[in-house]
């Protein structure tokens, strides 16, 4: 399978720019933000690579911080705790990340939403761990106001939590602060969601494979795509209703029944903030729901499989 594969002389001309013949692949694996994250860049220099570590944990971690809903200084918290009161103005980049949040629950006529409502101390026990019970609330009620840049939460008791596209923009974030520092290939692996750009040391693309879930380490195609990213979600069928990606997944928003139909969803897109978004909306709202709403967007694709192990591909992916 191929897609969005560069020109010939694109090729060429990017691997002129950005690829020495010394250069090789220099990795590190670190967790943040609760997940497995591997950075990898193309380079000649072992030194020069860690400095380049450096910067992205640094700037994943202040993603994280940033998003993060704990703490008396967090924006995030501050507009969960002002929910039905009054309106929280908030930085820009918080602003601009809620903005695009929106546009994206209106998009899918709120299947990806940012919003919930939880209870005070509600806990119940799933798998013997504890998790908070959540419920759906409504983007809707989310009333941002551009000139005076706040962030309002019309319903006393809603919350926002950026868990399902936070690390996706978080590694967006990292890959910019990458370039920024002379990182001109690598590729960023945030828990199993990838983001790459440039070229391997061998100037061809970097290939990434899309896996069956019901052959676990096995791809069943790959995809050769350079500065796309790609976020897979997974049917876990888990029937819990909690904000949360992975279950979230299992479940069709607002009703709460299983998905059978789809198996895995995996989302290539110009951005990991996207693909991360977008992942588990087509996963709940089914296969031609999702390949109909996929296809009228541009830059942007998708690979489904069903219950039956059936590949389906939107119309500007193909597979050999």
């Amino acid at each position: 399978m191929k897609a969005f594969k560069p020109s010939k002389f694109e090729k060429r001309m990017l691997a002129i720019k950005t690829i020495s013949p010394k250069s090789v692949v220099f990795r590190r694996s670190v967790r943040l933000m609760g997940s497995q994250f591997e950075i990898s860049v193309v380079g000649d220099n072992p030194s020069w690579a860690e400095d380049c570590f450096e910067t992205a944990i640094a700037e994943i971690s202040r993603v994280e911080k940033l998003l993060s809903a704990f703490g008396d200084d967090s924006c995030i918290n501050q507009i969960n705790r002002n929910a039905g009161v009054q309106p929280v103005k908030v930085n820009a980049e918080i602003f601009r990340l809620i903005d695009r949040s929106l546009q994206i629950s209106a998009l899918t006529h709120g299947a990806f939403d940012i919003t919930y409502y939880t209870a005070a101390n509600d806990y119940t026990e799933t798998s013997g761990a504890a998790v908070k019970t959540a419920i759906n609330a409504n983007y809707e009620n989310v009333v941002i106001d551009a000139k005076a840049q706040t962030v309002f939460l019309k319903e006393t008791g809603m919350r926002i939590s950026f868990a399902a596209n936070s690390k996706g923009y978080a590694a967006d974030r990292a890959k910019y602060i990458l370039q920024l520092a002379g990182v001109n290939s690598g590729v960023i692996n945030a828990g199993g969601d990838l983001l790459s750009w440039g070229l391997q040391p061998d100037n061809e693309p970097w290939t990434i494979g899309i896996a069956d879930p019901s052959q676990e380490n096995q791809p069943f195609a790959d995809v050769a795509i350079s500065n796309m990213a790609v976020a897979t979600s997974v049917n876990s069928e888990n029937n819990a209703t909690v904000i949360d990606k992975k279950l979230l997944g299992a479940v069709a928003p607002k009703k709460g029944f299983p998905v059978s139909k789809t198996k895995s969803v995996s989302i290539i897109s110009t951005t990991a903030e996207l693909a991360d978004a977008m992942a588990t909306p087509v996963l709940s709202i089914g296969i031609n729901a999702g390949l109909y709403l996929i296809n009228q967007l541009n830059q942007i694709a998708a690979v489904i499989i069903d219950d039956h192990d059936r590949v389906y591909t939107s119309k500007n992916i193909s597979i050999n």
